[in-house]
Order: C-alpha cells, then structure tokens, then sequence
C-alpha cells in the first residue's frame, strides 16, 4: 500500500512502523543513473630493450605518446571503457622504453539514451580513468629505471566534439579543418 508523507512523497508501507520509499511511486526507477563499477588493468606492457646500456645514454629521448578509446556492451546496463595509452621513449641510440597500457572500466548506465550514452563513454569515463592510468605509466617508467614520467591532462570533452566534428564533416563531404 502506498500512502503520501507530508512531502508529498509516496512511500510503501511495510508494515505500521517502519516506511521506505516507494520506487515506483517516486519516478527512481526511470531516473537516468551512471555509476563506475570497478577499473582495472587489461593489459600492461613494459620494455627495456637496450638496457643497461641505455642508462649511459646523454642525450634526452623523445616521447611519442599515443592513445585510443574504446567502448564495449558487457551487458544490458553495463558498458566496458578502454584506454590505451601507448608511450615511447626514442633516442639517436635507440628505444629507451616503451610501454603500452589498456586501462579499463566498468561503467552501469540505466535509463540513459544512446545519445547521452556516446559522449560519456567517449569522453567522460575516460576523464574519469585518466588520472589512474596515468599514475601506473608513472610507475612502470620509474619501475624501468627512469625519472617518472608525467603525462599532461587531456581534454576528452574537447577531443571527443572534434572528432564529432570531424566525423560530420566527412559526412557532409567537406574538408576537415585542422589536426588532431
């Protein structure tokens, strides 16, 4: 039985004490929710490839750092979200280091439409796992023997409308302005 409170709240009855709301009467059922579940790592590849010679190296490598976003239905309100995150170290010897990451997350998303459900997979729940992959690509270069390495923060939000963009342009048949 479900009685009104003085809120204006419907609330079910369990029995002549005790009260807890009623989901359905309370519209939380059709409320759109999102929530991380668990993150972890996928994948992690670290290489050294000309140690121990390359801690006499002088000069300063160059760092290539790469990543790609990926999103998978694990079920009806559970969606994985990868990011990859390749970084290479280069110097005139050789390969310092490379290391290649794939950083996960499970995120559930109920009563969320496919076109609020795109931009938080894509954008979003990346910006939410970044700093947790970034701190484990910190690590490894230091577990490599290296000064740890920082990456910058990215800007998914930004990244994501220009592909969107670029994406539409393509569409349309115009040319794509700029480079990512």
């Amino acid at each position: 039985m479900a009685d009104e409170n003085d809120n204006g709240e419907s609330e079910a009855k369990l029995d002549g004490n005790v009260t807890t709301p009623d989901p359905l009467a309370n519209g939380a059922d059709t409320q759109p929710q999102i929530g991380v579940i668990s993150q972890y790592v996928k994948d992690l590849s670290v290489e050294n490839p000309n140690a121990p010679d390359v801690y006499q190296w002088n000069a300063q490598p160059q760092i290539d750092v790469q990543f790609n976003i990926g999103s998978s239905q694990v079920s009806d309100e559970v969606h994985e979200v990868e990011l990859k995150i390749d970084v290479t170290a280069k110097a005139d010897e050789g390969v310092a280091f490379a290391i290649e990451l794939l950083y996960c997350g499970l995120f559930g998303l109920r009563n969320i439409s496919e076109e609020q459900a795109h931009p938080f997979l894509f954008a979003e729940a990346p910006r939410l796992l970044f700093p947790f992959a970034r701190a484990i690509i910190s690590d490894a270069v230091r577990d490599a023997g290296f000064q740890p390495l920082l990456l910058e923060p990215i800007d998914f939000t930004a990244l994501y409308m220009q592909q969107r963009e670029q994406m539409a342009a393509q569409q349309s048949g115009e040319q794509p302005v700029g480079n990512a």
